[in-house]
């Protein structure tokens, strides 16, 4: 099989998988740090000539992260396309199978089993906290409805306060954010970097979870660490 990733979690869930299959991968696919494939543009903005080029068996995308006018063309094209929808754990390991079966993995891998396993055997959390959880500043959004984060949080004992929000990331004014007075502010590293100079000082006396965006928001190999690399940046949260 020749592969082409359009999302980074994907992506690296098929090079750990399967070596060699992908052939092209977004600038954004970070991981493995070895990867060594063609670059076709962004998540948002392939060139779909150059991904046309590599005559893929199959290109895999996202419902969210990729936009459908380039996948019509893609499958205008004639190439094959697979997308995925993912707004829970339990749908990111059944979308996970159905990916991996689909570039020719022989079997299910041993990191998706031990995902499973993992977060199967989450203990129900000793308590329940809220929080509000920003994705981007100037405008600053947040986590909303329907979202992964979302449910990973909330499988974590953390309820984000925008959960039946009408959008899924709405612009929310900071002096609103503020005024939830939330038990916690959650600030990934992406999409936007939040660092501990940026970020936190929005948030005077409100304790901030500095977590990594990558173990948030991202489906592959890394939910089989996500539980216990969050759970310890959440308990870590500082005023």
């Amino acid at each position: 099989m020749r592969v082409v990733s359009l999302v980074p979690s994907l992506t690296e869930a098929v090079a750990v998988t399967l070596p060699g299959a992908l052939v092209g991968a977004t600038g954004w696919c970070s991981r493995p740090e070895e990867l060594d494939v063609v670059r076709i543009g962004g998540t948002k903005n392939p060139d779909v000539e150059r991904i046309i080029a590599l005559a893929p068996d199959l290109v895999v995308a996202n419902e969210e992260e990729n936009r459908a006018p380039d996948l019509d063309a893609l499958r205008a094209a004639g190439l094959e396309v697979l997308v995925t929808r993912v707004r829970s754990v339990p749908q990111a390991l059944a979308e996970l199978d159905r990916v991996l079966g689909a570039c020719g993995a022989p079997g299910r891998p041993g990191w998706l089993a031990e995902a499973e396993e993992v977060w199967a055997g989450l203990p129900e959390p000793a308590r329940r906290r809220t929080a509000v959880v920003p994705i981007w500043r100037r405008p600053w959004m947040v986590l909303g409805r329907d979202t992964f984060a979302g449910d990973v949080l909330a499988r974590l004992g953390v309820d984000h306060l925008y959960a039946h929000h009408p959008e899924r990331y709405p612009r929310v004014p900071l002096d609103e954010l503020r005024a939830r007075e939330p038990d916690l502010v959650v600030l990934p590293d992406e999409p936007y970097r939040f660092t501990a100079d940026d970020g936190p000082e929005a948030f005077r006396g409100l304790p901030c979870a500095l977590v990594s965006g990558r173990h948030l928001t991202w489906y592959g190999p890394s939910l089989t660490e996500a539980p216990r690399v969050l759970a310890g940046a959440l308990r870590a949260a500082r005023r």
